[in-house]
C-alpha cells in the first residue's frame, strides 16, 4: 500500500525499547508476561490505527519538511552508527550496549578490549573486503549486477559452511544458534480495550507510533532520493497503519522501516515493493521449515553485510557541494547527522526539522524586499542590485515583495517599505533632483495576503498619503485581490490605482506626472480623464 520501492519493513530498536518503557511502568514483565504481551499488541494496534488516521486526513505534507539536505545527513549518521553497532558482531563481544549514540558505542567497544575475538574478527573484515570486492566489480560491470545482488546470501551460505565444519564457535565466533519452528498464533481476541490499561496502551501506541512513522518514512524518502522516485507521505502513513493494524492480530508488535534492513534490500537490487512479500515468504518457509539451517550462521557475517551496505550510504560528495552551494543547508546537514551520531535518529530528525522550519519561518516572518529599475529600451524591470544598468524611474519608486503577506511579516514589511521610501526621498534630495511622487508595489510574488498583511497595507497607504505619495499596486494575484476587495481597500484606494504589470503602473504614473497635478490630494479632487 506504500510508494516506497526499496523499504523494507521490520521492528527496530528505539521503538522496541520506547514501548517496553512504557509497558514497564503499568506491568512487571517477569510477573505478569502474558498481559504485557497483550499491552504490547494492543498498544501495536492504536499505534496502526493513528498512522492510517494520519495518512487518510492527508497530512502527509509532514515529509516535505524533510529537505534533500536533512535526508543526506541523516543518512550519513544513520549509516555511522549502524556501521559502528556492527563491530558488536565483527569483534565477537557478547555484552553491548542498547544506546545508538557514537560515545555510548565506542565507550562499549573499547571498555571490552579483553573480550574481543580475533578469529571473528579476521572473519568479518574477511567477508565484508568480498562484499565490497563484489559491489566494485558489480559497479564497473553493470552487466554482472547479478554478482552483488548474490554476495550477501553466498556469505550467509559460506560463513555457515565454514563455521560448521571449523566448528568455530568453540573459538569465540557466535552464532545465531537454536531458533523455534512455527508461526506465531493470532492475537486478535488478545488485545486489551479495558481499563486500567487501555490509557497506558493508547499513550504507547501514539507515542512510538509517531516516532517508528517518521523514521520510516524519513528511511523510505532517503532510498528514493538515490532512485529518483517520489515518496507520498500519505500513502506512506496509511501502508505504515494497516501494518500494524494487521500485525497486532498476528502476534506482532510496532513494526517499521528500518535503516539497515532497508539498505541491505537497497544493496541486493531490490526494484519493487515485492521485495517484501518476497522476504515474508522467505521467513515463513525459514520458521516453518529451515530454521535448522541456519543454527550455524556465524552473526558476525550478518555484521558484515550490513556495514557493507552501509558504507555506500556515506554520501560526503553530497555533503562538499551542499557547502558550496548553500552554507545554511550544509548547516541543516551536519545537524542531521551530528544529532544521529551523538544522539539517536529520532534527535537527529528532530534537529534537522527543527533548523529547515526555522528556516521557512526565517523567509516568511523576514521576506525580501527589492528596488526594481527599467532595463534599457524595453518595458521589462527589475532588481537594482542584479542589474546595474536597470534605470530608476524619475519620481517613482518601484519595490517587490517575494512572500506571501501575513501576521508574521506585515510589521517588517510595513517598516521595510517606509524605509525604502525615507531611503529614496534622502537621495533625492541629496542629488536635488525631481522629488519622489508614486510607490508602486510589485505583487506578483505575494500568492496570499491575511487581515494582518491588509491592515499592513492599508497603513502604508495612510502614510504615504501623509508625505503626499500615492501608493500604486502592480500585478495582484487573483486570491490578493479578492480579499482587497472584500475589506473594501480597494474600493478606498480607488481602482484606477491597481495595474496588470509594472510596465503599465510606471507608464500610468508618468503619464500623470507630466499632465496632472502630480499632489495626490489634488489629482483626486481634479481627476485626470485622460488616463
Amino acid at each position: 500500500m506504500g510508494s516506497s520501492k526499496d523499504l523494507a519493513v521490520g521492528t527496530v530498536a528505539v521503538a522496541s525499547l520506547l514501548i517496553a518503557s512504557f509497558l514497564g511502568q503499568e506491568v512487571n514483565y517477569n510477573e505478569n508476561p502474558k498481559l504485557y504481551l497483550h499491552l504490547a499488541f494492543t498498544a501495536t494496534f492504536f499505534a496502526g490505527v493513528f498512522q492510517a488516521s494520519l495518512g487518510l486526513l492527508r497530512l502527509g505534507f509532514i515529509v516535505d519538511f524533510l529537505s534533500h539536505a536533512a535526508i543526506v545527513g541523516f543518512m550519513g549518521g544513520a549509516a555511522t552508527v549502524v556501521c559502528l553497532q556492527q563491530l558488536k558482531g565483527i569483534l565477537g563481544l557478547e555484552h553491548f550496549t542498547h544506546a545508538t549514540d557514537v560515545m555510548s558505542v565506542m565507550h562499549s567497544i573499547f571498555s571490552q578490549t579483553q573480550r574481543w575475538r580475533w578469529e571473528s574478527g579476521v572473519l568479518g573484515c574477511g567477508f565484508l573486503f568480498f562484499l565490497l570486492i563484489t559491489r566494485y566489480f558489480s559497479k564497473r560491470k553493470p552487466k554482472f549486477f547479478w554478482i552483488s545482488a548474490m554476495a550477501p546470501l553466498t556469505s550467509v551460505i559460506l560463513g555457515s559452511l565454514l563455521v560448521y565444519l571449523s566448528h568455530a564457535e568453540r573459538h569465540g565466533v557466535q552464532v545465531i544458534g537454536y531458533l523455534k519452528k512455527g508461526l506465531n498464533p493470532p492475537s486478535f481476541s488478545d488485545l486489551v480495550f479495558v481499563s486500567p490499561y487501555l490509557t497506558t496502551a493508547i499513550k504507547t501506541g501514539i507515542i512510538t507510533g509517531v516516532i517508528a512513522m517518521a523514521e520510516g518514512i524519513a528511511v523510505g524518502r532517503s532510498f528514493a532520493m538515490f532512485k529518483n522516485y517520489h515518496i507520498d507521505g500519505n500513502k506512506e502513513m496509511i501502508a505504515f497503519g494497516m501494518m500494524n493494524i494487521a500485525g497486532s492480530c498476528t502476534s506482532c508488535y510496532l513494526t517499521t522501516g528500518p535503516f539497515s534492513r532497508s539498505a541491505v534490500n537497497f544493496n541486493a537490487g531490490c526494484k519493487t515493493a515485492v521485495s517484501n512479500i518476497v522476504m515474508s515468504m522467505a521467513v515463513m518457509v525459514t520458521l516453518l521449515f529451515l530454521t535448522p539451517l541456519f543454527h550455524y550462521t556465524p552473526l558476525v557475517v550478518l555484521s558484515a553485510i550490513i556495514m557493507a551496505a552501509m558504507l555506500g550510504l556515506i554520501d560526503y560528495e553530497a555533503v562538499i557541494h551542499l557547502f558550496k552551494v548553500d552554507k545554511f543547508d550544509f548547516i541543516v546537514c551536519i545537524g542531521a547527522y551530528v544529532g544521529v551520531v551523538f544522539g539517536s535518529i529520532q534527535i537527529g530528525l528532530v534537529i534537522a526539522i527543527s533548523i529547515s522550519v526555522l528556516r521557512v519561518l526565517l523567509f516568511v516572518a523576514r521576506p525580501r524586499t527589492s528596488v526594481l529599475g527599467n532595463i534599457p529600451n524595453s518595458r521589462i524591470y527589475r532588481n537594482i542590485e542584479h542589474y546595474p544598468n536597470a534605470n530608476n524611474v524619475t519620481g517613482v519608486l518601484i519595490l517587490k515583495i517575494d512572500a506571501p503577506i501575513y501576521f508574521a511579516n506585515a510589521s517588517y514589511l510595513r517598516e521595510r517599505i517606509a524605509r525604502w521610501v525615507e531611503e529614496e526621498e534622502d537621495k533625492l534630495k541629496a542629488s536635488e533632483e525631481s522629488s519622489l511622487h508614486y510607490v508602486i508595489l510589485d505583487m506578483g510574488a505575494v500568492g496570499n495576503i491575511d487581515t494582518s498583511g491588509i491592515s499592513m497595507l492599508e497603513e502604508v497607504k495612510k502614510t504615504l498619503d501623509r508625505r503626499e505619495l500615492k501608493l500604486v499596486l502592480a500585478n495582484p494575484g487573483a486570491e490578493v485581490t479578492k480579499k482587497l476587495d472584500k475589506s473594501k481597500f480597494i474600493e478606498n484606494m480607488g481602482q484606477e490605482w491597481i495595474y496588470l504589470t509594472v510596465g503599465e503602473a510606471v507608464t500610468a504614473c508618468n503619464f500623470r506626472l507630466h499632465t496632472c497635478e502630480p499632489n495626490p490630494e489634488k489629482a483626486e479632487s481634479e481627476p485626470c480623464d485622460n488616463v
